[in-house]
C-alpha cells in the first residue's frame, strides 16, 4: 500500500468524522432540552463562527505579506456592506487574482 493510503489513516478519518458529527449532534440535543438560552450563552455561540474564521485568517494575513493584509482589510470593509461568506468569496478571489499578475 501507498504511504499516504494505510488502513490506520482510513479508520483515523472515519472515527474523526463520527466524532465531528457527534458533537454536533449531542450539542443540538443538549440546548433543545432548554426553553430558555440564558442571553450570555447564546452571545457566547453566536461568536463562534467569527472566532473560527479569525483564527483560519489572520494568521496568514500577518505572516504570508502585503497581499494577504491588504485582502484582509478589503474583506473587513466588504463585510461592512455584504454578508460575510460572500466577502470571504471576493477576498478569495482577488487574492487569486492579486497572487497572479502582481509579484510583490
Amino acid at each position: 500500500m501507498s504511504e499516504f493510503f494505510n488502513q490506520e489513516l482510513t479508520w483515523l478519518i472515519i472515527a474523526l468524522g463520527v466524532l465531528t458529527y457527534l458533537t454536533r449532534i449531542l450539542g443540538d440535543l443538549v440546548l433543545s432540552r432548554f426553553e430558555n438560552i440564558h442571553p450570555r450563552l447564546e452571545a457566547g455561540l453566536n461568536a463562534i463562527p467569527a472566532a473560527v474564521i479569525t483564527t483560519l485568517v489572520v494568521p496568514p494575513a500577518i505572516t504570508k505579506g502585503p497581499l494577504e493584509a491588504l485582502t484582509l482589510v478589503i474583506v473587513a470593509i466588504a463585510c461592512l456592506k455584504i454578508p460575510p461568506i460572500i466577502a470571504l468569496g471576493i477576498g478569495l478571489v482577488f487574492l487569486v487574482f492579486a497572487r497572479s499578475f502582481i509579484a510583490l
